[in-house]
């Protein structure tokens, strides 16, 4: 039998709800799909442990992530291969006919993550962020809307505004921790002609602008997965205000969503 890297010890026991910037989110996931997500969840967190997380070398961290791409493709692979997070997920695959492609993706853009740090990379310019964004932040919504039953391409396209949105929030809000780190997410075009102050406000206004074009699809999606949904935005459009008002203090000073943020963030979803 072949071995494989073991992920960090931190994945034997993945929390089920989402970390801390939409922590109310997970109150209104309707319970039948919890296990869903759950296991989509634990897929992903290890996958981006392994990616993120210690000091191993890219070499070791790619050979990690490839070993998960073969357990998600192969069944028989993942019995043997870290049961507790593969043995729920192709649950998952088989019951819900979960789109396997869009798991991958995840693992694309987690070795890209790899290969990015271990280089220096750079992104030339928005577009090249937002093809990042296309395997790292919108499989998950597709994800999510396709055990909602949401397949109708309108919403995809929304899905696919609001996750993007999500993931480039996530990169300003991060700033002071990942540049230190030799991730470097701001576009360059941007970064060459702009002043720090103007950079942030022309990344802010563009997140805004694309989150706000994917809005609408809180009143596609049904029930309570459809309120989940308007806190998850109100709460990444409550960190873009943080990120806008420390300007390029942002570089160094790392927002977070706080307990008293959450009345704000409720009534704002009541007007969505």
């Amino acid at each position: 039998m072949t071995s494989h890297p073991s992920p960090p010890h931190a994945v034997k026991a993945l929390p089920v709800t989402h970390p801390e910037n939409f922590p109310v989110a997970s109150w209104l996931c309707p319970p039948a799909l919890r296990p869903a997500i759950a296991a989509i969840y634990a897929f992903a967190r290890a996958a981006d442990d392994i990616a993120d997380e210690g000091q191993m070398p890219a070499t070791d961290r790619l050979a990690m992530l490839q070993a998960f791409r073969q357990a998600l493709h192969n069944p028989t692979q993942a019995a043997r291969f870290h049961p507790e997070i593969f043995e729920p997920l192709h649950q998952v695959i088989a019951l819900k006919a979960l789109p396997v492609n869009l798991l991958d993706d995840l693992l694309k853009a987690f070795e890209q993550d790899v290969t990015a740090s271990a280089n220096a990379w750079t992104y030339a310019d928005m577009n090249d962020l937002l093809r990042y964004c296309e395997l790292s932040a919108n499989p998950v919504g597709r994800l999510l809307l396709h055990l909602y039953g949401v397949h109708d391409e309108t919403s995809l396209a929304h899905s696919d505004a609001i996750c993007s949105a999500l993931q480039l929030i996530n990169f300003w809000q991060d700033l002071s921790e990942d540049i230190p780190r030799g991730r470097y997410y701001l576009p360059q075009d941007q970064a060459a002609k702009l002043s720090d102050a103007e950079l942030l406000a022309f990344l802010c206004q563009h997140a805004h602008q694309l989150m706000m074009s994917g809005a609408p699809l809180v009143h596609r999606v049904p029930g309570r997965a459809g309120w989940e949904l308007r806190l998850v935005v109100q709460g990444g459009m409550r960190i873009l205000e943080k990120v806008r008002q420390l300007g390029p203090q942002a570089l160094h000073t790392r927002p977070r969503l706080r307990p008293w943020d959450l009345p704000l963030m409720f009534w704002r979803s009541l007007w969505m």
